[in-house]
Parts: structure tokens; sequence; C-alpha cells
């Protein structure tokens, strides 16, 4: 390893690879355990898959941006460590598989010589910012929301109140009212807005606050119509403490920011957002508009050239294209079936977009790509060598544009098939529907399970994996979800459930459905408006014979893209740490928290290392308050709990209580003074706790 952390500039990125060697040492001498590991490998973005042995590695791409340096970068990393092939996710993040525990600190210094991360990338922490990959050449937009995004991702990276949280933070930047990167279901969903104040116009945002997906959808409320892009990054840190704080921990499935606003309300959430207003590093936060710079491709003369099919250039430029807000320049978007792509055919799509295009590729939340800066001049001789490659399908983010996670590919989590039964839905569209690839109204996305990674739940058709049971066979199954979708300024529908169907019934399901509203709906009506105009129970009634079991094939009992027998393999998820509750190992963690204290002390950031101290002060409650066996799920409870139990019974002596020891973080500005005040309250703390469980200790073994 030697050999290569020399060549990292950042000395804390290359801390950060270091750390993750030893620990991966440490691990396999088990002097780690398993679950605790996870944890740390998650926040660095490795992924456990569903077969044995081997990890998924999530690049984390703020706002999907990519360079076509980076590009190749990640191909080359891939070919040598993975399979070849890139996957592009609903979160603009690049995913690659198959990769060995034991190389993922080298991977991942590759990858930073290109300003590449993983850090964060999965596990209970802030994960990548997405955002409209039109942001900054929308016609649409107030303003260019991109370095609001960019601010955001870098502000938040390695902040320590973000390592450890009750389960992840999604945050997600609009580009206009037209809502296309889904804030109303993220956890803080921010969307451009401009306001003249005393005859000056003024940039801020409205934010929405506890969306989310998953098994239990929520629409995210609006926090702020206005909120000052000053403001924006001091609100996000302070909801974020306050989910540090009072979020749930011991129930994952209920530890989202949306389950935290749904029990107190969003009233109370914010009067705790206002109530870290001292605790935060900066009252005011001014972002820098100009970053990251956009390298637009220079005026060139192009040969005089001819498609070879002249109406199929012409549709796909009605539907792969647009004209941005610069004068003279287009977008063009690329259509990536499943989202998976070769690394052959990323490098040859980057060495177009350095001929064709800007150096700023986006990634999009269909699992496509945007290249922004493509003059006139170049858009046939761009489309001739997309073309070339197999990138040049018509009808980007049409009906026959289907979203769909890995599912059962790769994922612990999935149920029954998602990719398969994607590409057959697609063929249905394309071969059987061709009008609709113009279609930009009726989205269709599929999930292998509830979990909804392919956004089933915001669709207008989408489906999810599921199974059933017919005697003692198991049947792959869809669950038929209707009426999703965006409805624009941060508002949005949650689709409803409407049928389970075997999965091989999938395509007969889309057709019953398309012919219908072809045959049943009114001139001009959307999709959502004929499916709300007839109801749920119309479309059970519709579609019910489909989901009639006693009549299955034996084709039925195999799922797509199989040949066995169907049965049900659901692992462990991983889209979150597990939480250890091990006395020692808590009081251990305790004392790294404070070595991290000190350290950020040392390196003058002040707010760090009293973040620092707190969470070691947390953890050393926790870790007695478990010795009791008094379980507590918030850190809120943690702070409540451990003066009736310890410090009202005389157990521990604390300084006043122990609430006004740990909340000290919420009362005093994040100065030098206070840093080392707070760290020498921390560690004596430590010091009370650890003798305390050491006399236990001793006393159980008399």
């Amino acid at each position: 390893m030697k050999s290569f952390r020399t060549e990292i500039e950042n000395p804390q990125v290359e801390k950060d690879i270091i750390e993750l060697e030893e620990k991966i040492h440490q691990f396999k001498s088990g002097n780690i355990p398993e679950q605790k590991f996870r944890s740390l490998r998650l926040a660095r973005g490795i992924y456990g898959q569903r077969q044995p042995g081997v990890q998924m590695i999530r690049i984390k791409l703020p706002y999907g941006r990519v360079t076509p340096k980076q590009l190749i970068a990640i191909a080359d990393i891939s070919d040598e460590y993975s399979t070849g092939i890139l996957h592009l996710t609903t979160r603009q993040d690049v995913q690659i598989h198959y990769v060995s525990l034991d190389r993922t600190p080298e991977l991942w210094t590759r990858l930073e010589q290109d300003d590449i991360t993983i850090r964060e990338a999965c596990g209970n922490t802030v994960r990548n910012v997405t955002a409209s990959d039109k942001a900054g050449i929308d016609p649409n937009e107030p303003f260019d929301v991109t370095p609001y995004a960019h601010a955001v991702f870098s502000y938040f990276l390695r902040k320590p109140f973000g390592q450890e949280l009750g389960r992840k933070i999604k945050i997600a930047f609009s580009s206009s009212e037209e809502d296309t990167a889904f804030t109303y279901i993220h956890d803080l969903g921010f969307i451009p807005k401009l306001k003249i104040e005393n005859g000056v116009e003024e940039r801020g945002f409205k934010v929405l606050l506890g969306g989310g997906l998953g098994a239990q959808p929520f629409l995210a409320q609006t926090a702020f119509e206005f909120l000052h892009e000053n403001k924006l990054i001091p609100f996000i840190e302070a909801a974020i403490r306050v989910f540090d704080r009072h979020g749930e921990r011991l129930s994952r499935h209920k530890a989202r920011i949306k389950f935290l606003i749904n029990k107190i309300g969003l009233v109370e959430f914010l009067r705790l957002v206002e109530e870290e207003d001292t605790a935060v590093a900066n009252k005011e936060y001014v972002i820098k508009r100009n970053i990251p710079l956009t390298v637009v491709p220079a005026q060139r003369v192009f040969t005089t050239l001819r498609p070879a099919d002249e109406a199929l250039y012409k549709i796909w430029k009605t539907t792969n294209t647009f004209k941005q807000k610069q004068e003279g320049f287009y977008g063009v978007y690329i259509k990536v079936q499943l989202g998976n792509i070769s690394t052959t055919k990323a490098r040859e799509l980057a060495n177009a977009v350095s001929l064709y295009a800007a150096d700023d590729i986006r990634i999009t939340v269909n699992q496509g790509f945007l290249l922004r800066y493509v003059r006139e001049a170049a858009l046939l001789p761009l489309y001739i060598q997309l073309k070339q490659l197999g990138l040049a399908t018509p009808g980007f983010d049409s009906v026959g544009d289907i979203t769909s996670c890995p599912g059962t590919d790769t994922c612990n989590l999935g149920i029954s098939n998602s990719t398969q039964v994607s590409k057959e839905l697609e063929k249905v569209i394309y071969n059987e529907y061709p009008e609709l690839i113009y279609n930009r109204d009726i989205k269709i996305k599929i999930s292998g399970c509830m979990n909804a990674c392919g956004q089933h739940a915001l669709a207008q058709i989408g489906f999810h994996g599921s199974s059933f049971k017919v005697g003692a066979h198991v049947v792959p199954a869809l669950q038929v979800l209707l009426g999703g979708g965006t409805l624009g300024d941060g508002k949005g529908r949650i689709s409803d459930k409407v049928i389970k169907v075997a999965s091989k019934r999938a395509p007969e399901v889309l057709r019953t459905i398309l012919d219908d509203y072809k045959l049943n709906g009114l001139e001009g009506e959307n999709f959502n408006t004929y499916y709300l105009r007839n109801g749920e129970n119309y479309f059970y009634q519709l579609l019910k014979t489909l989901g009639d079991n006693s009549d299955l094939k034996d084709e039925d009992y195999i799922d797509w893209g199989s040949s066995d027998k169907f049965k049900t393999a659901i692992g462990v998820g991983e889209c979150a740490s597990v939480i250890i509750d091990l006395v020692a190992t808590l009081l251990y963690e305790a004392e790294e928290k404070l070595a991290w204290s000190a350290e950020a002390f040392d390196n003058k950031q002040w707010s760090d290392s009293i973040y620092h101290s707190y969470a070691a002060i947390i953890s050393a409650a926790k870790s007695l308050l478990l010795d009791k066996e008094v379980h507590v799920n918030t850190q809120h409870g943690i702070i409540n709990d451990f003066d009736k139990h310890f410090v009202e019974t005389g157990e521990i002596v604390v300084e006043g209580s122990f609430k006004e020891l740990a909340l000290l973080i919420q009362e005093r500005e994040p100065s030098k003074e206070f840093a080392e005040e707070y760290f020498d309250k921390a560690n004596a703390f430590f010091v009370r706790a650890k003798e305390y469980r050491k006399q236990e200790v001793e006393l159980q073994t008399v």
C-alpha cells in the first residue's frame, strides 16, 4: 500500500484510505466486530452484494457531474477491479460490482487521483447530493442551482455530525418548479426562487422537508416558501443535528427523518432547528456562484454529413435534444438501458464528448446521460458517433425509457427480478406502441422490492418485486402501482397499490392499461387524470383476471432471466449500518471519538472538535445504560435517561446534570475556548464511565 499512498495530495483523503486498509486487516484478524466494520465500510461506499465475498462500490458524483477524463478513469478502474460494466443510479452515482474487499483501498486511491470519492456514498450518512441534470442550462430556471448543490456536497463531506446518523439523509436540488429532481420525496429538497427585497433581487429556495420512498412513502412538507441563499447551509446543518439527536436509532425501519417529523410535527421540528442556531458553525454561509467551471467546446467547422436514416435522426433530435438557455447550444440526452454501460462504450462516449460537448456530463435521475453545450452544427456528427456506439436510441425519458434498480441481479433485498422484466416492457413499448416514445407524461419505474430504489412509488405505472405461494410453490410476482408522479413546485403524488400479479404477466398488464387509456382516456387527458377519474377499483377490476392465480402456467413459476423454479432468497439489507449495543464497543468508540476531538482541535476545527466531544459523551453514557439493560432509541432518550438512572442515584457524579453537560453543545458558540473546555469535560466523564464499568465487571466476577 505504501507505493500509492504518497500519490494522494490531500492528507485527509490519505488518512481515510490508510484507515480503511487498517480496519480491513483488523476485521479479518477478528479484532473488529462484523457489524461495526459494516458500518465503517458502508460510510466508505463499500456495499455487500447478494453474492458472498464480493462488494459493490458506489462512486459518489455530486449532482451527477462527471468529466470525460473522470469517466475514462472510472472505466479503467472498472476494468481492473470489477467487471467492465458501469451502472448509473437514480441518485446520479456510478456503481461497479464484484470487487474484492482487499482491493478497495487501492481502488479508492485510484479514484481520488481524479478527484472522485466514495466517502459517504452508503451508510447512515449524508448521501450524494442530487440535482436536475439541466441545472445551469435550463431555459426555465430562475438561476443555476449547481453551485449550491456543489457547496452542500463539499461542506457536509466528512462532517462529524453526519457520520453516524440514525439513517441516511438524501438531499436534492431542482432547477425550476418543474421539480425534475423530485424534491418532494427527499429528506431535504430545494427549489430555486427569486424575491425582490428593498428593490434588490434576492436568491433563495423553497424548502421541502421529510419526504421519502421505501416501504412507507411520505410526501415532503413545505418548511419555507423562501429561505435566503446564505441561510441554506446553516439550515441544513441544524436540521441534521436535530435528526442526529432526536432521530430513531433502534428500529431502522422507523429511523428516517420523515418518521421523526411525522411523530413530533413539522412545527416542533423547526423549533428544534432554531435551538441549534448557537451550535452551527456558520450563521450565514456565502456560496460561490462560479463553481464548478465548465469548458465550452470551441467553434468548429464540420464536414457536411447525412444520416443513414433521415427520419430516425429527426425522431432522435425531437426526443433526445433540447435548446439550452444559452443561445446556439443544445442539451443532448442519451438513453442507457437499465443504466448499464460497458467501459468500452464509456471511453468512446468520453472521447465524443471531448469533441462535441462541454467537459460536463451529467448522469440523469432516470439512469442516462446529458451532454451539454453541443453546438447545433455538431448535433449530426455527434448523433452519427452515438449511433455507432448504440447510444442513439430515441425516446429519452419517455414511456419507453424505464427506470429499474439492479434487484435480484446483485442486491440482497431483491425479491423478484426487475432488470429482465424492464427489458421486456421496453420491447412492448418500442414494438407495439412506438408513438409513446414521444410521451413524457407516463413514467414506468420498477424496483426489485418495496424499498423503491427504482422509484416505483412516484411512477404513473410502477412495479415492485414480490412473491406469493400457490400450494407448496412460490411464484415470482410484481406489485402493480398506478397514479404516482410529479405535480410541480415540491408537490407530488404517491402511487396506489392496485394488484399483485405473477411476474411473467407484466407485459400483458402493461398492454391492458395502455389499451384502456387509448380507448377510454379523454382528448388531451394525461394519464394520472385518467387514473383518478376512474379510481383505483376500476383498475383492479380491469386487471383482476391477470391477478387470478388459479390458471398459472409452468413458466409463471420461473422468474425473468432464470431457467430454474423460483425461490425467495432475501438477505440482510445494507441500506444502513446496524447499531452496535455492546458495552465494551461503545466505550471503545467513546475513546476513539475523544481522540478525533483532540485531532480536530489541533487542526483548529473547533466545531468538529466540539461535536466529537459530544459524541464521546453520548457513547459513554449509552454504554452504561445498556449495562443496566436500559434500552434507548434516540440520543435525546440517552440524555434524559442517564440522569434518572445514574446521576439522581448518585452512582455517577456530574456537575449540575448530565443533560446540562451534554447540551452545552447547543448553548455555546463553537469557539476555541469552548472546544477546549468541552473536551476536558467529555474526557473527565469518559474516565468516570470507564472506572464505573471496571468496578461493575469486578463485582460480577466476585
